[in-house]
């Protein structure tokens, strides 16, 4: 049985799936970071440029401080930044020269490693965009093979992926991501050999999901064909539709007969952080979840399941429920099968609660659909239903959208927003409300401690501060005591 690595993903995907990328800010980050340090994690995927737009507009934080102060304390497992096609923060296609300044930078604030994930799967977008990265300086590229159920999407399109990323010589990985947790184990023992028979000597990764409760047994799969490490989330951050968790994963693992070589102490001390965060800030904590065979047609994750639900209840049309995910599924065949990931998920869902609610099918169409449409999102992986794509372009909006800029080019793009930024205020500043990065420079550096066992006291004393009906109170337990007292 093989040595087995892991990478941690409770900062990024588990914060992501489970907390909408708003539970973890810097002190929350940096309170865990030694520990964190000393488990023996093969990396941490600890960033997208999503997750720092969050940063700025819901936390008023400095991402780059943030990655800077990690980088700082883990000077010896990578953190790594997943990049998902040629955008940052902006959901608008960047040029060439402003990812290759974006991914710079990152490397100059302490990203090591990069994560390519290309919503459609175009192997040669994330070749191109490996090649940036290196450019500008990172030491791991690490290509995705996005996978999902569809007609189109089998072995044969994976293996022919990994054949373009693998002759590539700046991705140095490759890894299967499962974001909707569909991959079972059955299906593993077929994918992961044809793609193993691609790659040659570079390493294969295995991130799942445990949606419908697959992830556990597919991990072991994967472990038993030679994927090279899995990626977990750790304790409140871990399992539903999060990643499996990363202590069963290595009981799992050890049981089966393979070596993980981390530090258990560290490991056990990590997961009780996340847990304890989790209940200290109210926050949902992952739990295994059963196999749920009608998710497989319509593959949204689990927290737009809810937000569909919220939008049809809003509108007084529950009952829909069945005809939305059924309409889905059609819109998703006329579209080219694309993944539902993000953006795609968003846009697929959109349109199909505005086909089943509206006066006929695609009597509205969202701009992102003609987007889309217009290959701002890359290519589709088939051509678009031509009564669709019919529908689309004889819009007006789609000719408005059609003469859209392209992006400007770098050095106009740095004389509009300020040529005398420093590339980290520029790269926010020419992707955000201005407003908001003001805002994150007014308030400052971050508070850099956070201490979980913490947090219900200073709840409580802001409860009690907020009454005027009382002139003293005393706050006791176990080896703390509070009393405050009004001047009056």
């Amino acid at each position: 049985m093989a040595a087995i690595r892991l990478v941690e993903t409770s900062l990024r995907d588990g914060n992501q799936c489970l907390w909408g990328a708003l539970g973890v800010d810097t002190a929350r980050t940096l309170s865990i970071a030694p520990v964190m340090e000393r488990v023996g994690y093969a990396a941490i995927d600890f960033t997208t440029s999503t997750h720092m737009g969050v940063a700025v507009r819901y936390k008023q934080q400095d991402p780059w401080e943030r990655i800077r102060l990690m980088a700082a304390a883990c000077q010896t497992t990578p953190l790594q930044f997943l990049s998902t096609g040629f955008r940052f923060i902006s959901w608008e296609t960047a040029s060439p020269e402003f990812m290759a300044l974006a991914f710079a930078t990152l490397t100059r604030n302490g990203i090591r490693r990069f994560a390519l994930a290309d919503p459609t799967n175009d192997a040669v977008a994330n070749a191109a965009a490996a090649r940036l990265v290196k450019q500008g300086g990172g030491e791991q590229v690490i290509g995705a093979l996005v996978f999902t159920l569809s007609p189109i999407h089998d072995d044969a399109h994976y293996a022919d992926a990994a054949r373009t990323m693998a002759a590539c010589p700046d991705i140095d990985a490759l890894y299967i991501k499962d974001p909707g947790g569909l991959l079972t184990p059955e299906r593993a023992r077929t994918l992961i050999p044809a793609i193993l028979a691609e790659i040659g000597g570079k390493p294969l990764e295995l991130h799942a999901h445990n949606t419908i409760g697959l992830g556990d047994r597919t991990y072991l799969a994967g472990a038993a064909l030679g994927v090279a490490a899995l990626q977990c989330a750790s304790g409140g951050a871990a399992d539903g539709t999060s990643n499996p968790p990363i202590e069963r994963t290595v009981r799992n693992l050890r049981e089966q007969g393979h070596k993980v070589d981390v530090d258990d102490d560290a490991l056990a001390q990590v997961g009780r952080y996340f847990a304890d965060l989790a209940a200290a800030d109210g926050l949902p904590t992952g739990a295994p979840m059963a196999y749920d065979a009608g998710y497989v047609r319509h593959q949204l994750p689990g927290g737009m399941v809810g937000t569909m639900r919220r939008h049809l209840a809003d509108h007084r049309v529950p009952h829909l429920e069945g005809a939305v995910i059924e309409e889905l599924g059609r819109v998703r065949e006329e579209l080219g099968w694309p993944i539902v990931m993000t953006p795609f998920a968003q846009m697929l869902q959109t349109q199909a609660v505005m086909n089943v609610t509206g006066a006929e099918r695609y009597a509205t169409i969202p701009d992102e659909i003609v987007r889309y449409a217009l290959g701002r999102f890359g290519r589709p992986n088939r051509p678009i239903a031509a009564y669709v794509m019919d529908r689309i372009l004889s819009s007006p909006r789609a000719r408005e959208l059609q003469s859209e800029p392209e992006m400007a080019p770098l050095a106009d793009l740095r004389r509009r927003v300020g040529a005398q930024l420093s590339d980290e205020e520029f790269l926010l500043r020419a992707t955000m409300p201005g407003a908001m990065v003001d805002a994150v420079q007014a308030a400052g550096p971050a508070p850099r401690d956070y201490d979980p066992a913490v947090r219900p006291v200073m709840a409580l004393v802001e409860q009690l501060l907020a009454r005027t009906d009382l002139t003293r109170v005393t706050v006791e337990k176990p080896g703390f005591r509070l009393e405050l007292e009004t001047d009056a």
